[in-house]
């Protein structure tokens, strides 16, 4: 992972000194100016409704109490899948759901998780801490859980301890017709019918805690794999390789440069199609304040500067996913190829009283950097086709959050809800002119903007305020079409640490906003430390 340079630690732990000695509320409320012009009628990209998944990991309460509370539980459930979880994500329109990891997926063997519960053997989750793993949830529960939730299954195979064998009796017991053998063998455990499987990774941060590979060991994997994982009923499976960590330029080459096609040179002769392999290639980035791994900050009780520090991070999104993409094109110019950015979001440092691993209280922040961060990925939707949040439930940016029988949702999970207008609909073009935000030696764009036009012709804007201290004035032109109305939602708290809790009332529920239209133009003003989401028809 990238580190920040210690002079820049430095300057930003100097910087946060200085603020942390001023209450955040004795901040002048101030407002910016900000200009939106938005090309109604220009077609861009669709937004692959896939930007807006989630990821599942064997880690901490994600899987058990977070989905699975099992049959016999006085919490309300169906099979053993809790109710509220599925209510409030099928609220959200959850498409591709990645799992059974994550580092997990590299230990993971498939088999240890089907059959009987009784039977099914007690295991110790290598990759997080050695826990216990009872393996009560397994195939057959994750496929229940994504029938409830009505999202498309991600699987990732185990490359790391796995083998082609392993993975390829994995996809002919999950996907061959009910009268085979697998099939036969997956009707006796419950579920006759194949299940459609059309996302499949191919292991997991092979880089790391998949295997230690470099790329030319990993490129010559993936071929390996490629050549032995399909669906044997329904669509062709769709590959997911792995990418780069973060910055990691020439991982991206060596993959798209050996991993891409059947044949690296094909003959005029050849009768094989000359088709990507992949239809992916993964990349991992987190959101932590500062640019060190091993002290990414407190998750509560932070001050501006390091409100400052994770949102200059994030930011960083961009230019990662435009350098990526910049290589994929030399190799890739017609796109056919998806930049998956299968794990994302914030990752801070959990308090010492946490219920259990990774789990951290939500925030403010946490909306901030969930809007901006689907605001870039919005506007890179020629190339990314798939995103998934780290993680769904009870794991770091989660949606939602659970203890016992209680459950609430995050405000993540809000800018989710507001954002999902955007699924299926078509990217336009928005040019922004708006103040930077400037916290010590941070300097960052006021506002981030997405933009896109469904299918019934509404327009839908997604603004950002990084400021925590100034509202901005906003006016939207908008260039061409006749429009009719305006109105506007606003996510947003008293202050920048604000978080979510489990008794009295969600301080996070989007209210209502002023937005005024007038001949082509609207006009609003969006709070400091806010996410809005404009309508117009």
């Amino acid at each position: 992972m990238t580190s920040g340079t210690s002079v820049g630690r430095k300057v930003l732990a100097l910087a946060g000194l200085m603020l942390a000695a001023l209450p955040f509320t004795a901040v002048a409320q101030t407002v910016a100016n900000a200009e939106i012009e938005v090309e109604t009628q220009k077609v861009g990209a669709t937004i692959d409704p896939n930007i807006y998944g989630q990821f599942v990991e064997h880690l901490g309460r994600g899987v058990y109490e977070g989905i699975w509370v099992g049959p016999n539980s006085p919490i309300p459930n169906v099979r053993g899948i809790r109710t509220d979880v599925v209510e409030a994500l099928r609220k959200i329109q959850v498409p591709a759901i990645r799992w059974p990891g994550g580092c997990f997926a590299d230990g993971y063997h498939w088999r240890d998780g089907i059959g009987p519960a009784a039977q099914r053997p007690q295991g110790i989750n290598a990759a997080w801490n050695k826990t216990p793993e009872t393996n009560a949830f397994g195939t057959h529960e994750f496929m229940d859980f994504m029938g409830q939730v009505g999202g498309t299954p991600f699987v990732s195979v185990n490359v790391g301890s796995g083998s082609v064998r392993e993975a390829d009796d994995w996809m002919r017991y999950m996907t061959a017709p009910a009268d085979s053998a697998p099939g036969k063998e997956r009707a006796a455990n419950g579920h006759a019918e194949p299940w459609n499987v059309p996302f499949v990774g191919v292991g997991n941060e092979t880089w790391g805690c998949g295997g230690n590979m470099t790329a030319e060991t990993y490129a010559a994997s993936f071929r390996h794999y490629a050549a032995f994982l399909r669906n044997y009923s329904g669509e062709r499976a769709k590959l997911i390789a792995v990418g780069a960590d973060t910055d990691d330029y020439a991982w991206t080459e060596t993959m798209m440069a050996r991993a891409v096609k059947w044949r690296p040179n094909p003959t005029p002769l050849s009768l094989i199609v000359d088709r990507p392999l992949m239809w992916g290639l993964s990349l991992h980035f987190y959101t932590f304040a500062g640019n060190d791994w091993h002290n990414k900050g407190r998750n509560v009780g932070f001050g501006r500067a390091e409100w400052a520090s994770a949102l200059q991070r994030a930011t960083l999104t961009d230019d990662l996913i435009t350098r990526h993409s910049a290589i994929m094109d030399r190799y890739d110019p017609k796109k056919e190829i998806a930049l998956a950015v299968d794990e994302w979001g914030a990752w801070f440092a959990s308090e010492k009283d946490a219920p259990s691993q990774l789990y951290l209280e939500s925030t403010l922040r946490d909306a901030v950097i969930a809007g901006h961060s689907l605001n870039i990925f919005n506007r890179h939707a020629d190339r990314v086709r798939m995103a998934n949040v780290a993680q769904m439930v009870n794991v770091i940016q989660s949606l939602i959050l659970t203890k016992g029988e209680k459950m609430v949702v995050t405000p993540t999970y809000h800018v989710f809800d507001l954002y999902k207008v955007h699924q299926g609909a078509t990217l336009l073009p928005a040019t922004v002119r708006s103040e930077d935000y400037v916290e010590g030696a941070v300097r960052l764009p006021g506002l981030s903007v997405s933009a896109s036009k469904d299918k019934a012709g509404k327009l839908h804007l997604t603004i950002v305020n990084l400021d925590p201290a100034r509202a901005s004035k906003v006016g939207i032109k908008l260039d061409g079409g006749t429009w009719k109305r305006a109105t506007a939602k606003v996510l947003t708290a008293d202050r920048i640490d604000t978080r979510i809790t489990f008794d009295g009332t969600d301080p996070f529920v989007p209210a209502a906003l002023p937005a005024r239209l007038s001949q082509g133009r609207v006009e609003v003003q969006v709070p400091s430390k806010s996410v809005s989401l404009i309508e117009v028809e």
